[in-house]
């Protein structure tokens, strides 16, 4: 699949700007309290540098190999104006250490176990600073996803037990929960998980309020006006932007 023109792009990216500022009309929100993540996997660093030339400033990378070799050159290209990075796919605990030198937030964090294990290697790293993180949550039940298992009343309880140890990690700062939607048709069939994940975080800001909870990451390119509409924060969007995925 070749990669779209700068014009296609942009068109891309000034539609997903519409549904967005449509999402916040309904929703009685404010564009600014959304981030648009440009889900960057596959692509060139020319197609990084066309987005950016847009005004996008934040990316997302699924794999710490691919992302080990696209960032740092991207530092450096897209320069003064610096460039968040993001890992939005799931983080093994070999790779760790390369994630937490490379990414300014990750999303992925499925476990307490990968949550202690970056919070020591931050400290290795760069002590006295915190690395900003999201905690990843199955609130749908299904087998295929990653993440804490919080989609019963069960799961939700201990969940909440565990996200509450976190307040030890010192250079970890957890600023809220990531999930990934089934595939739906409808879009509106994804609401009821976008809706659950809002209402989880409510429950974290009374039971753990070492932090504020400030972060709902949910919504992709076939729902996040939903998920606009149910609190996100952050959405990651790749194909809207882009055009069919290269893999």
């Amino acid at each position: 699949m070749a990669a779209l023109s700068e014009s296609e792009l942009r068109t891309n990216l000034e539609r997903v700007e519409q549904r967005i500022l449509q999402a916040c009309q309904r929703a009685g929100r404010r564009r600014e309290d959304i981030t648009l993540v440009a889900v960057s996997k596959t692509r060139s660093l020319d197609e990084i540098a066309a987005v950016y030339q847009q005004g996008i400033r934040h990316f997302g990378e699924n794999r710490v190999e691919e992302a080990e070799g696209k960032i740092p050159v991207a530092r450096e290209r897209l320069a003064p104006d610096p460039v968040t990075w993001h890992m939005i796919g799931h983080l093994q605990s070999r790779k760790a250490a390369t994630a937490a030198g490379l990414f300014d937030m990750i999303q992925s964090v499925d476990s307490n176990k990968l949550a202690n294990r970056l919070n020591r290697l931050v400290g290795e790293i760069e002590p006295g600073t915190k690395l900003p993180i999201l905690l990843e949550v199955n609130v749908s039940g299904e087998a295929s996803k990653y993440g804490y298992a919080a989609w019963d009343d069960a799961g939700r309880a201990a969940f909440i037990q565990e996200a509450r140890q976190l307040a030890e990690c010192e250079h970890l700062l957890v600023r809220g929960l990531m999930t990934m939607a089934p595939i739906v048709e409808d879009q509106e069939q994804a609401r009821p998980v976008f809706r659950k994940l809002r209402e989880l975080r409510d429950a974290l800001r009374e039971a753990a309020p070492y932090s504020t909870w400030p972060d709902l990451s949910m919504g992709m390119t076939d729902d996040y006006p939903v998920a606009i509409e149910e609190g996100a924060t952050i959405i990651r969007v790749g194909r809207a932007i882009f055009g069919p995925s290269t893999y």
